[in-house]
């Protein structure tokens, strides 16, 4: 399953590049986030693994994010691996002017596991495009907000 989600978000693209790319943000648009930590490479470079975790009602989720290919302020390729499904993300960041920056994030499920996440997807795929759109829209709340990092 693949789809793209864009938004506008009012402030330059090296600013907005630099928000996205720094971990300590997480917390401020991505709603449950609860950690992240390190457990192999160099953060935010090529090949880094990270273990991501998350409060999800009342369960935690934990992910495991792989950074393929880290050319920011431009792009950022990562996937990541939860025990019920695998997924790719590429958020590009293009400046539209001077002031405005187009943030896009393509995802790309390559993997469900399990009965109840293989109907999820069949049956309601947009509520995974929903997620990602509500993340973006957060994202802009929160850089529009910020005036300096």
């Amino acid at each position: 399953m693949k789809f793209t989600c864009t938004i506008d978000i009012n402030k330059p693209k090296e600013f907005v590049a630099k928000l996205f790319a720094n971990p300590e943000y997480l917390k401020d648009y991505q709603d449950g986030f609860i950690s992240k930590e390190l457990i192999e490479g160099t953060e935010g470079e090529d090949g880094a693994v990270s273990t991501m975790l998350y409060k999800m009602g009342k369960n935690n989720m934990e992910l495991t994010e792989t950074i393929i290919d880290n050319k920011l302020p431009d792009s950022f390729f990562a996937k990541y691996h939860h025990k019920h499904m695998d997924n790719t993300m590429l958020c590009r960041f293009e400046a539209i002017d001077d002031n405005t920056t187009k943030y896009i994030s393509e995802i790309n499920y390559t993997e469900f596991r399990g009965f109840i996440p293989k109907t999820l997807a069949l049956l309601f795929p947009g509520m995974f495009k929903k997620q990602v759109n509500k993340w973006l829209v957060n994202f802009k709340n929160f850089a529009e907000q910020k005036d300096a990092i």
